[in-house]
């Protein structure tokens, strides 16, 4: 009964065998977000822009649920996406996040990261996240960071 119940709403829990939720990055320059898993559903919202973090929290065959730092969510098609984590710059915020040279909170200020800017995510220990803008590099606290669990290791 179970099964025919999922049949019949046509969504699974999940498509693939990769955890949900979990962050991703936008891969395409400009992808389609939608109402619903597929072509035949309107266009809700269009990223312009490739490297944006998603996080997916559902899945249907190649379609995934995502949302952004805003709260947007909606659906988008899985081969726009990619695997390569970006985060956001503490986007809850008008203050800048320290970008330091090691990963400790005495350590010096190499520059000053102004919300909402994207960075690369390179590797995060569960509290600093070694980030890369550009030819700029250094380290972030985590809990500064959209795009990143808290707590979680890359």
């Amino acid at each position: 009964m179970l099964a025919a119940s999922a049949t019949t709403t046509g969504l699974r829990a999940q498509a693939s065998a990769l955890p949900l939720p979990r962050f991703v990055s936008l891969k395409a320059a400009s992808a389609n977000l939608r109402v619903g898993p597929g072509v035949g559903y309107d266009i809700e919202w269009v990223f312009k822009r490739s490297g944006i973090p998603l996080e997916i929290y559902q899945e249907y065959d190649n379609w995934r649920r995502v949302r952004d730092w805003e709260g947007t969510s909606g659906w988008i098609y899985g081969p726009l996406l990619s695997g390569r984590r970006t985060g956001i710059v503490a986007p809850w915020t008008k203050d800048n996040a320290a970008l330091r040279k090691k990963p400790t909170i005495d350590s010096p200020i190499t520059a000053w990261l102004q919300p909402r800017v994207r960075v690369k995510l390179i590797r995060c220990d569960g509290q600093w996240c070694a980030v890369a803008l550009g030819s700029i590099s250094g380290f972030v606290r985590q809990i500064g960071l959209w795009g990143v669990y808290p707590g979680e290791v890359l």
